[in-house]
């Protein structure tokens, strides 16, 4: 599917709204100064999830998952690079990387921090568009893309929302990905809600 590169700015002014509404929200729950980027939007096929720079290969990705239903429905994943987890991680609980608490503390500190981070991101999109989206509890998984990417409900040929993410840490910049995995129909929906708020 073809998206107009206005659509695709929209959808981006979205989600950097939500982005900054996150960064806001994790700035005070760590006490780390916390900024975030969203430099490149966008729209591919389920199947290329793994080709992604940073994404492919048989590296597990830390990955936070929520599914969310509404006016479009679909699932909103955080996904980190094994080496941009460990080190936002680091920047975030000040551990370092031998420290046997490290383990313990990845697995809850990423799950915060993508809770926050989707949740941010979805609310702007839903108070902006004036609809209403729930949610499920975050999952956390770490595994290749290419096996997250089968393990989903959605059929290869649906689409996906790929936002290129930027954690800066006090002086550490750390990769991630946020992917929108759309069910049939809902990117047209998204789409078409954005045309009528914007009134055209």
């Amino acid at each position: 599917m073809d998206v107009d590169p206005e659509d695709i700015d929209a959808i981006k002014e979205l989600v950097n709204i939500g982005v900054g509404r996150a960064a806001a929200m994790l700035n005070e729950i760590t006490c780390s100064h916390i900024t975030l980027q969203v430099p490149t939007l966008q729209v591919i096929g389920l199947d290329e999830l793994d080709r992604v720079d940073g994404l492919s290969g048989p590296q597990s990705a830390a990955t936070v998952k929520i599914d969310f239903r509404g006016f479009f429905t679909g699932t909103t994943a955080l996904i980190f690079p094994p080496e941009s987890a460990a080190a936002l991680v680091m920047a975030i609980t000040g551990e370092e990387e031998d420290q046997p608490e490290l383990d313990a503390l990845r697995t809850e500190t990423l799950m915060e921090v993508g809770n926050i981070f989707i949740n941010g991101v979805m609310g702007s999109i839903g108070n902006v568009l004036g609809q209403q989206i729930t949610y499920t509890p975050p999952t956390y998984v770490e595994d290749t893309i290419a096996n997250i990417a089968r393990a989903t409900r959605f059929d290869p040929d649906e689409r996906v929302l790929l936002a290129n993410t930027r954690f800066f840490v006090e002086e550490i910049n750390v990769e991630g990905v946020i992917a929108m995995i759309l069910e049939i129909g809902s990117l047209d929906v998204l789409l078409d809600r954005i045309a009528s708020v914007r009134g055209d």
